[in-house]
């Protein structure tokens, strides 16, 4: 089957998961552009990480479709699928008693990379991250933002054309916050199309082409962060202001 939609490298079609009856993403649909930074934003709880795990292939009992550069796209079934996308996880998925450079190596062989032809995207992505000159030091002696940022490097080692990062700055330092951010948009730059989950306003404003806003498992809206603003009726208001019209100023613990 094909999708009608062939330009986008991501489409998402009514996409549903549930928990024990409770749906956590309501039959949500949007597509992606090559190239595009596309943000999803919403509280804890508003269904941004499952829908990450479905298209990820780390949930595999979803309802719904979808389709990756017009054709279609289930990696939780399809192993060829998983090798046009990187997943940078909320938690950390690094061997804290290996180096950077082994950690590298051990992700860069499960995508068959090998050879100089690995040790040139290693090479690549420890520049990248920042962490060149610490290559040869296990994880363990890291501090948090540099975890971060070689959790980053493992899910760009086979250059992937889509990546998918769930909340990657959760507890980061301004630093390695300000140095995630300049990586991710400089592999943007160079052609990578980007799904980044978030709650914080500012990060999507600052990074985001466009912004799906999540609030009890639905998408409530999708645009940029001055369109979003436009059809809320906020035109001269921050993100913060629009998301708390679109969303409500009740707290969001259920």
């Amino acid at each position: 089957m094909t999708s009608m939609s062939d330009k986008a490298l991501l489409e998402v079609r009514s996409l549903a998961y549930d928990y024990n009856g409770k749906l956590a993403v309501d039959h949500i649909n949007f597509s992606i552009q090559p190239g595009e930074f596309f943000g999803l934003l919403g509280p804890n709880g508003a269904g941004k990480s499952t829908t990450i795990a479905c298209v990820s292939g780390l949930l595999s009992r979803f309802r719904g479709e979808m389709f990756f550069s017009g054709k279609s796209f289930s990696p939780a079934k399809n192993l060829s699928d998983r090798q046009h996308i990187g997943i940078v996880p909320q938690d950390l998925a690094i061997y804290e008693h290996l180096t950077a450079r082994e950690n590298l190596q051990t992700f860069g062989g499960l995508f068959g990379l090998s050879g100089k032809k690995l040790q040139q995207a290693i090479d690549r992505q420890l520049e990248i991250a920042g962490l060149t000159d610490r290559a040869k030091d296990l994880v363990k002696t890291y501090s948090g933002g540099m975890k971060r940022r070689l959790n980053l490097a493992c899910g760009l080692i086979h250059q992937p054309q889509l990546v998918l990062l769930d909340e990657p700055t959760v507890g980061v330092d301004p630093q390695s916050r300000n140095h995630l951010f300049e990586s991710l948009k400089q592999i943007q730059a160079e052609g990578t199309t980007i799904l980044y989950t978030t709650h914080y306003m500012e990060e999507a404003e600052r990074l985001c082409d466009r912004i799906g806003i999540m609030h009890g498992g639905k998408i409530i809206a999708i645009g940029s962060a001055k369109q979003l603003a436009i059809e809320s009726g906020l035109p001269n208001s921050n993100l913060e202001e629009v998301f708390l019209k679109l969303t409500g100023r009740s707290l969001q613990d259920s």
